[in-house]
């Protein structure tokens, strides 16, 4: 049986949607930035990023194409119809090549293996469980030979503010990533969204205000895992 997904992710790239059947009202996506994720910008300025990549959950491509401007052949899906030609139109109004597909990342049928490296942002934590277990299966399958991967998810902490479908402790992102993936480093990062503080304030209860801060620009930014690792070759 398919699972229902975390929320209707057309419907809120169009005018916004409830995030899960009981969770808060989102009038748009709080990861959309128009810009790329800062956090990623910092990885891929310490040499982090390896063509070709996948990006996984690429929404309307701001990461696939700041990665693209820096000379990277990237392959971008997301599950939104709508959302991927947003991605398509900025693509060719910046002359970028990124290769913009609509795709369900539990199975990501039809892609070309051989990506060297594999971008995760804020994708994982909308997955239930078992879709993780399949998606780092059909993602693994894909990447090369000693491909590397790169996760920000957020953790229990964090998503226990909102109805999350999956188990995002240490323990269980260890086990479930561990089983293809070699991890050489989950360290607590911080991760930026476009809503401010007063904005996050009427989504998360008040005790999870203390986990926000300011990024000097109205933004708050939120704990994220990042999560490195290393393709393990069977």
């Amino acid at each position: 049986m398919t699972e229902r997904p975390l929320m209707d992710f057309d419907a809120l790239h169009a005018e916004g949607t409830t995030l899960g059947p009981d969770g808060p009202v989102l009038a748009a996506a709080p990861w959309q930035l128009d810009e790329p994720q800062p956090l990623i910008v910092e990885l891929a300025d310490q040499g982090q990023f390896t063509g070709p990549v996948l990006d996984c959950g690429c929404w309307v491509g701001d990461n696939a194409l700041f990665l693209a401007s820096r000379g990277l052949s990237v392959t971008a899906v997301d599950i939104s119809p709508s959302a991927i030609s947003s991605a398509q139109a900025k693509a060719s109004a910046r002359s970028l090549p990124v290769d913009f597909l609509v795709s369900d990342v539990t199975s990501l049928d039809g892609l070309t293996p051989g990506f060297a490296t594999v971008l995760d942002s804020a994708l994982m934590h909308c997955l239930s469980d078992s879709q993780r277990v399949s998606y780092l299966s059909a993602i693994h399958r894909l990447a090369a030979p000693s491909a590397r991967l790169h996760v920000l998810c957020f953790p229990d902490f964090v998503a226990g503010a909102f109805p999350m479908p999956g188990h995002l402790d240490e323990a269980s992102l260890r086990r479930d990533i561990g089983q293809l993936w070699d991890i050489d480093q989950m360290t607590v990062r911080h991760y930026t969204t476009n809503l401010p503080p007063s904005a996050l304030q009427s989504l998360v209860p008040t005790a999870s205000m203390s986990l926000a801060t300011d990024d000097g620009q109205g933004r708050s930014l939120l704990p994220i895992w990042h999560i490195a690792a290393t393709r393990r070759d069977t």
